[in-house]
Order: structure tokens, then sequence, then C-alpha cells
């Protein structure tokens, strides 16, 4: 049977990598679009070797957009995280990173009408319902990707693209403590379960045996430290609301230490949650600043944080730091957050035809 074509642009977003779709273009049913996907990905193999996967989590994500139809929304973000080794996808997450190219992408698509200057791309995480307000580089009406923003993670520097997020409180769960407590213990240590952006379950490093400084190559070889953590990640999930998540990368996992750098705000390793984070998600960061400036969770005491709002929370990781501004008030132990904002970079690395084996549906 002959292979089917189907259109993709090809981009880093932030310090992720993988395939941009229109949504048109696959198909609706999702067992059908699993299939798609992992073919897409060449997920089952740990090199991705029959797929444009790179072998790691952060380079078999998947964005597919489509025009929006809620009122002052321009475009529509639905995201897949497709397994490496595994046969898999989850729809249940988004990526910010992943994120950082919608905007760009939108306007090379043809979605977005490209503006002089800057262009503003109001985008709706289908997955968690989140709005975000990309604003992209535009001079003279096309995309640049040229610019002086170095982002960790990321060789180089590029064209900034600011994301403001907004609606990201409970995003998932409904809550900003799914479990109803800004502490709980789960298998005799204490972890905040927290769901901003991400359901994200955090702790504190010593508490699993690491000084949190250690790099993500030695966190992956710590066999020890992952039975632990997931151990408690599939309590929390279930107490989170969540179900069981044995299969799915939600919640994910991030332990905590006090900072070494000068102006940060608190040290963080992220689990995604098989893997270390070989630097920080986007959406990640925002749910470990809530936690930092939170007065009630397990970042008490470890956090440096400043005074007054905006705040910006830098959180350092193993590839540098990422800043969060967050604009949010506690007022008698209720948080709220009105917006968290954050700086990004994309670049448009191939377009074309993406071929995928024939009877898969597309």
């Amino acid at each position: 049977m002959p292979q089917k074509a189907i259109p993709f642009w090809f981009m880093r977003g932030g310090s992720s990598r993988g395939p941009y779709f229109k949504r048109d273009d696959l198909p609706t049913d999702l067992e059908a679009l699993s299939k798609v996907l992992i073919a897409v990905v060449g997920a089952g193999h740990e090199l991705n070797i029959d797929g444009i996967g790179g072998g790691a989590a952060v380079t078999t994500k998947v964005a597919m957009l489509s025009p929006s139809k809620l009122p002052g929304v321009d475009v529509d973000y639905f995201f897949a995280q497709v397994g490496v080794t595994e046969k898999i996808v989850d729809y249940k997450p988004t990526c910010g990173n992943i994120l950082a190219g919608v905007g760009p992408a939108a306007i090379e698509m043809g979605l977005v009408a490209a503006q002089e200057g800057v262009t503003r791309v109001v985008i709706n995480s289908v997955n968690t319902g989140a709005k975000v307000e990309a604003v992209v580089q535009t001079p003279g009406g096309h995309v640049s990707y040229a610019g002086d923003t170095v982002i960790a993670g990321v060789p180089g520097a590029s064209a900034p693209i600011s994301l403001l997020f907004m609606d990201v409180v409970g995003s998932s769960c409904g809550a900003l403590f799914p479990t109803g407590n800004p502490i709980d213990v789960i298998d005799g240590v204490s972890v905040s379960c927290v769901d901003v952006a991400m359901p994200v379950v955090i702790g504190r490093a010593a508490d699993f045996g690491i000084t949190g400084k250690e790099s993500a190559a030695e966190l992956d070889d710590n066999a020890e430290l992952f039975e632990k953590i997931e151990a408690v990640r599939l309590k929390a999930g279930a107490l989170m609301g969540l179900g069981d998540v044995t299969k799915s990368v939600t919640p994910k996992f991030a332990l905590l230490s006090e900072p070494t750098q000068a102006g940060c705000t608190i040290a963080a390793r992220y689990f995604m949650p098989w893997k270390t984070h070989p630097s920080m998600a986007v959406t990640g960061a925002q749910c470990i600043a809530s936690c930092a400036v939170h007065p009630d969770t397990v970042a008490h005491g470890l956090a440096v944080v400043g005074e007054g709002s905006p705040l910006n929370v830098a959180i350092e990781h193993p590839s540098g730091e990422i800043d969060v501004l967050m604009d949010f008030t506690v007022d008698a132990g209720v948080f709220t957050l009105k917006t968290a904002g954050l700086l990004r970079t994309a670049r448009l690395l191939a377009r074309g035809e993406l071929m995928v084996p024939g009877g898969l549906g597309v």
C-alpha cells in the first residue's frame, strides 16, 4: 500500500522540538490519530529510527493547529506527547516549550496574518483550556527568527517570543491544590501537589536523598531515586483526581532545593516523569514558581522570595535558569494568579511533506 504524505512544519519551540501539523490534515478519531503520530515519531525504538523523533521526550512532541471558534482567540493548539521507547500517545498534558512555536507556526501555515513589526497571536490550549498570548517578531510582515535572545538549553540566540499565560490555575485538576492540601505526606515524605499550567508533584530534594544540584545525567543514572519518585507520583496522581497515571506523563514531578546563584529564587530538577528534563518545561516552571511564592508549600524555607507583585521568579535548572514573571495575590492563604509571563524563542527547521505508512486513516 502506498505511503501517505502529510504537510508539516518541523520546529524547535523553546527547548523542545517536533512536527507541527494542521489538525484538519490528521484523523479526527484519537485512536487513528495515535497510530499516525506513533509512525511519525518512530515511537517504540530508543533512537526513533523509523521516524523523526530524536530519542528523547523533548523531541517526541507534536503540535496540531486549527483556527479557533472561541471569541478573541486566533488558534487552537492541540498537543500530543508521544512515547520514545513505548508506542504510546498522551493527550492529557500540554507543552509550553512547543507552545513557543505555535505563534510562528500559525503564521507560517497561513492561519494567522502577519502584521508589521510584531504579531500578537491568542492561543487556546485545547488540552487544558488555558489561554496564552504570544508576541511574535514579524518585521516586514514575515516571521523573523533572528535575534539576540538566549534561553537555557538552546545554543545560540534567536528572536524573542513573549508568552503571557492566563487562566492556568487548576487547568487540569480544577484547583491550585487538587488534594485540598498545600502539603500531603505520601510514603513518609512531604509533597505539594500543585496544578498551575501542569499538574506537578513537588518535593524537597533532600527528602529524596539528593542535593538538587545534580546534572540530568547523574539523576537519570539513579534508579533508586526514580523508583521512589514513581511510587509517590502514582499515589499523588490518584489523590489529585487523575486516576491511574501509570501510563500517563501527568502529573510531572519536581524536586526543590535552595538556590546557589545570586538573584535566583529556587533550584529545581524537573522530571518528565521517567527522565530528567535537561533544562526546564515552561508549564512546569509556572507551577514551580507558584509553589515557590506560596507561603504554605514545601518550598517554604528553601525559596528566596521577594516582596510585592508582579514578582520575577528565577528558577535554577540543569542548563541554567528560567524566569517567570508572576502577577499574583496571596490573601489569607488564598493564592490568585493573574498572569504568568515567560520569554522563549523558536525556529523553523524544515517544512514539506512527512510520509507515513498507508492504511493509517490519513
